[in-house]
Formats: structure tokens, sequence, C-alpha cells
């Protein structure tokens, strides 16, 4: 007796037949909700997928990196396509020649325009030294039992004698008494100065002088052992004092 064999039903679809489209559908369900995720992070890539069963899915494209690469080109074939001349460097770099030319005009007038020193002049002291750089042979005071009552100065004959200070001269000639010739000055200020044994006098009575002006020369008239000044300061006319003293006072040193 012949087993009966089991009758397949064509309507029946065979097993494996029915997991491998279930297995395709799950495939690519997940593509594409891959895909859907990667556009949503704003990566910028779009998962390409076929629907074939065993062909592996393309790798994805950056869109970015596309978008960069088609701006360049554009950029680039619009500078070359185009006409317009580029603009010129603001600043060119001079050349050698235009270095080594003559100055600006704005350097000529600061050379002009740059002040010259002035020449100062040192105005003219109160009182001054009468005969400056003179050696000192005799100071004020005691000398061979009677009083000397000046400043004895030495320079050689013909020195210029100056004018101690400003004053209207009250005597100019031989003040006898041994002083030869001589030159009185007054002050106005109650002192007078007296300058004896000139060689020659160089200004008349009721002159006015100024300080420091010439008024005679360094001679030995009167009783006089040698060429000098003798020069006295009196307080009230023939009140002479000690020149030294009053002179330093008023800023100069006679050297004694």
């Amino acid at each position: 007796m012949q087993e009966d064999s089991p009758v397949q039903n064509e309507n029946t679809p065979d097993t494996p037949h029915t997991e491998q489209p279930q297995r395709a559908g799950r495939r690519n369900r997940l593509v594409v909700l891959s895909a859907a995720a990667l556009v949503a992070l704003g990566l910028g890539g779009v998962a390409v997928a076929t629907t074939g069963g065993d062909h592996p899915a393309p790798a994805a494209v950056s869109l970015d990196a596309q978008a960069r690469a088609e701006a360049a080109s554009r950029a680039d074939r619009s500078v070359r396509g185009s006409s317009t001349p580029v603009a010129p460097s603001l600043s060119p770099t001079p050349s050698p020649s235009a270095v080594s030319a003559s100055p600006t005009p704005a350097k000529k007038a600061a050379a002009k325009a740059k002040p010259k020193p002035k020449k100062t002049t040192r105005p003219t002291p109160a009182w001054v030294d009468p005969m400056p750089g003179a050696a000192v042979t005799s100071c004020y005071g005691q000398r061979w039992g009677t009083l000397h009552a000046g400043i004895d100065l030495a320079l050689p004959s013909g020195t210029p004698i100056h004018a101690a200070a400003a004053g209207t001269v009250t005597q100019a000639g031989d003040a006898s008494d041994g002083y030869g010739n001589s030159v009185f000055i007054d002050h106005g200020n109650g002192y007078l100065t007296h300058y004896a044994h000139q060689s020659r006098i160089a200004v008349t009575v009721g002159q006015k002088v100024k300080a420091g002006q010439v008024i005679g020369y360094e001679g030995a008239t009167g009783d006089s052992t040698g060429p000098h000044l003798h020069f006295e300061v009196h307080q009230g006319m023939w009140n002479q004092i000690d020149p030294a003293p009053f002179m330093r006072a008023r800023g100069v040193d006679l050297g004694c």
C-alpha cells in the first residue's frame, strides 16, 4: 500500500519567501528613519538607499560641503569672466628716486620757520668794579701812621677808569692834597665816589654818567709812587668810609 505524501497547497506561501520581504521592509524603514534624523540634526547629509535587498546603501553626501564647492566654483567663474579692472593699491611703494627727491614743502617751511637764537645782553648792574681785573696794592686803613682812606687798584698806565654807579660829576680836575687829577661823582643817595691820580680826565662837571661809563684813565699824578687808581667812597663829602664792605654789599668784590 502506497503512503500518502503530504499535499502542498499552492496558495500557501513558502516560509523562506515570506521572511525575506519582511526583513527587507524593516531595513528600508530603518534607512528612511536614519536619513530623517540626519536632516533634523542639521548635518546636511542625505541618506540615499536602494530598495534592493542585497545592494548596500551609498555613503551620505554632505550638502554643506557641496554647497561651498558650488559657491567657490561660481565665484571663480565670475572673477575670470569679469571685465572690471582690479583697483590699484592705495599706497604704492615709492621708487628710490622718489625717496631721494628734494624735501617736501612742509619740511622746507618747518626749516624756514625755525627761529634763530636771539642775542641777549645782560643789563648793566647798578654798581660795577671801577677797574676790572686790577691788582690790589693797598686797602683802606692805617698806613705809615696816617689813614689810607681808599683802595689802590693797579694796572698799566692809561687803563680806562669806570664810574662805579650812575650819578652826576661834581668835580673834575686837580683835587690838591696829593690826589692829582680827580673825578667826584654824586650818586644822589648821600654817597659819592672819588677817582684819583688820573693821567687824563674824560668827563666834565655837571655831566650825567651811567654805571660803567669811562670817566678817565689811570695815571700817577699827585703824590703817587706809580700808576694806579685811588678809589674812595664818601658818605657825605670828605667823610670817607671803607669801600670794600660798601661795594661788596652791592655785588662788587674789590679784593680787600
